[in-house]
């Protein structure tokens, strides 16, 4: 009798751990049979989707140009000094009209977040560049971010060079 009680139990044991959910929360299921392959994905939203990426991305240029080189100042917000989340806070209040918090560590409490595969013109990169010290820069394309550099001030880098690959930490997307 204890053997057979002992078996049962570790049989609804095996089985209520290993069973698996029946709908995913993340994915939407597009295994359904249509007519047509990728029905589902709309032509026109991501053409006007395209070119709003690159609207966003000539704006971001524009403005990076007249921040270029502007020396970094922590605490700074002007074009006389700034920090990369002093940068980040006027760009997006000029150009997208958004209004963020002035630190990065809540800055990175905003939007969504993305991962790094998924970036857009736009997208806030995050980095842990210290033990308790976090950085913010604005993702342009190809793995190049505009931000506000404590050594060479506001600048354009690349996510994917040996130093900013092993300090990135997270990405969010705001719009």
């Amino acid at each position: 009798m204890k053997t057979i009680l002992y078996l049962l139990i570790i049989s609804l044991l095996f089985t209520a751990c290993s069973r698996k959910p029946t709908t995913s929360y993340r994915y939407k299921n597009y295994s359904k049979k249509t007519s047509k392959p990728f029905s589902h994905v709309s032509k026109k939203s991501s053409y006007a989707g395209t070119s709003k990426k690159k609207s966003n991305l000539t704006k971001i240029y524009a403005e990076y140009r007249q921040w270029k080189g502007a020396p970094y100042q922590y605490g700074g917000l002007t074009k006389d000094g700034v920090d990369c989340s002093g940068f980040v806070l006027q760009t997006y209040k000029k150009l997208f009209q958004i209004r963020l918090p002035r630190s990065t560590k809540d800055q990175v409490k905003t939007g969504k977040r993305v991962y790094i595969n998924q970036l857009h013109a736009g997208d806030l990169v995050f980095f842990k560049t210290g033990w308790n010290v976090r950085h913010v820069g604005i993702y342009l394309e190809k793995g190049k971010f505009a931000h506000a550099s404590s050594s060479k001030g506001v600048v354009i880098s690349n996510i994917h060079t040996r130093y900013w690959k092993k300090k990135y930490w997270q990405a969010r997307r705001l719009f």
